[in-house]
């Protein structure tokens, strides 16, 4: 009970002190099209990545935790593991189809917990969607949680600089409609709701 009650209030202190300003002042956050986040308690967002910002800023601008995969490494950082973990991250070994992590998102979902996938695993330069993968697609099809697409515009440009000063660009988070999970576990029916995400997300950025 101390352990949930610390994580509790280490989450709410991060995002209320910490990202807060950073996202509403510093970056003059917004976010457009919160009718369409659904009522269920559990579902998964997915993103395009193009900023290390991005889990703190899509939490706090949907107002509720949302737990998302981290590399493996974060988490034998001693004061950062702790923050991460508050904050719902569990750990993912990059490059590698990992199972482990597969299972622990599922189980957060089964309990009623939002997850966050980046779809195309990793930042890419130019903020759109590039190379999106099956496993958002693929948690949907067993769990039979509803998808949820959503861009983060300037995502991959925070901070660009004007006579040697920083100047930084307004961020906004759009977020689309809900995506059904996948008919089945066929390749087939995972692929085709990837694309369909893919393109909404991109869609959202344009």
């Amino acid at each position: 009970m101390g352990y949930l009650f610390i994580n509790k209030i280490t989450y709410q202190f991060i995002s209320n002190f910490i990202v807060f300003p950073i996202f509403k002042f510093l970056f003059r956050g917004e976010l457009d099209g919160a009718n369409n986040i659904p009522d269920e308690n559990s579902f998964i967002l997915v993103s395009n990545h193009g900023s290390l910002l991005d889990p703190p800023f899509l939490g706090h601008a949907l107002g509720r935790k949302v737990s998302f995969m981290a590399k493996q490494e974060l988490f034998r950082i001693p004061v950062l593991s702790q923050i991460i973990r508050a904050c719902g991250a569990y750990p993912v070994k990059r490059g590698l189809v990992d199972k482990s992590s597969i299972i622990e998102a599922s189980k957060k979902l089964i309990n009623n917990e939002i997850i966050g996938i980046f779809i195309d695993g990793t930042r890419q330069k130019d903020g759109f969607v590039n190379n999106p993968k099956n496993g958002a697609a693929l948690i949907a099809s067993k769990t039979k949680k509803l998808l949820l697409p959503v861009a983060i515009i300037n995502s991959h440009r925070l901070v660009r600089f004007k006579f040697f000063l920083p100047y930084f660009n307004k961020v906004i988070i759009r977020i689309g409609k809900p995506i059904n999970y996948p008919l089945s576990t066929s390749k087939a029916d995972i692929t085709e709701i990837t694309i369909k995400l893919r393109n909404e997300i991109n869609f959202l950025l344009d």
